[in-house]
């Protein structure tokens, strides 16, 4: 039998309720197929997924997926199907799921894909035991098919951060795109292995060039002798002989 999800409450009664502003430079750009004026920009939709998934560090030409963006560009799947077939990407499974534990891998997937952070520790554990009864595919459909991401995202737009700067607050929450993609768990685990990641100050390397003095006294001194040097050599033989 499945278990059903866990109930969890918000961090307030109104975080569910649709923001009330005026857009300005901070709020994110919606990339969505039912707003793109021409075929053109489906490559700007495309980095926006990539982006929003991998994050900045990880958007790179070997976790492209181009089988994925052949079937999104010919409208044979939706950006919902895209975002699914990022998340359960192998290489998305190497670099995010098999470096955390399940809280963590929790926390970033709810980032990621409903573009908000973890309520509470309760809806962590709640989303912990799908991915341990269902497994990474299990867990993914769950947040993907759930009513919070289709009635937010629907199945044309790409995923973003929500509601990250709020009036009354005179900071925002920081981009999550800033989060690393492992914990310190991770870290000392690749310690323990043998790897060194202790932060030292930077040498110079032997082939870097010596900084210029800052008088040129000792540049005109060495020509002297150069030219000093030279000269015995070239023409003083010549007057002896």
């Amino acid at each position: 039998m499945t278990i059903p999800v866990l109930a969890y409450n918000p961090t307030s009664q109104n975080i569910r309720v649709a923001a009330l502003g005026v857009g300005n430079e901070e709020s994110p750009k919606i990339f969505s197929t039912n707003t793109l004026p021409n075929a053109l920009e489906i490559d700007a939709l495309i980095y926006a997924a990539y982006r929003q998934i991998f994050n900045e560090q990880q958007t790179i030409a070997h976790n492209r997926q181009r089988f994925l963006e052949s079937q999104l560009r010919s409208s044979q799947i939706t950006v919902r199907d895209f975002i699914r077939g990022l998340v359960t990407a192998d290489s998305f499974r190497r670099y995010v799921y098999d470096c955390n534990n399940n809280y963590r891998f929790v926390q970033l997937c709810v980032q990621r894909m409903l573009g908000r952070d973890i309520y509470s520790q309760a809806e962590s554990r709640a989303w912990s035991i799908v991915l341990a009864t269902k497994g990474l595919t299990g867990f993914i459909d769950a947040l993907l098919d759930s009513d919070e991401y289709l009635n937010t995202f629907g199945d044309d737009t790409v995923p973003y951060q929500r509601r990250r700067i709020l009036p009354q607050r005179a900071v925002g929450e920081l981009p999550f795109a800033r989060m690393s993609r492992y914990g310190l768990g991770h870290l000392e685990q690749l310690m323990e292995l043998g790897y060194d990641y202790v932060a030292r100050p930077l040498v110079p390397s032997w082939w870097e060039f010596p900084k210029a003095p800052a008088s040129p006294l000792p540049y005109v001194v060495v020509s002297l002798m150069t030219f000093a040097a030279l000269y015995l050599i070239a023409f003083v033989p010549m007057a002896s002989s």
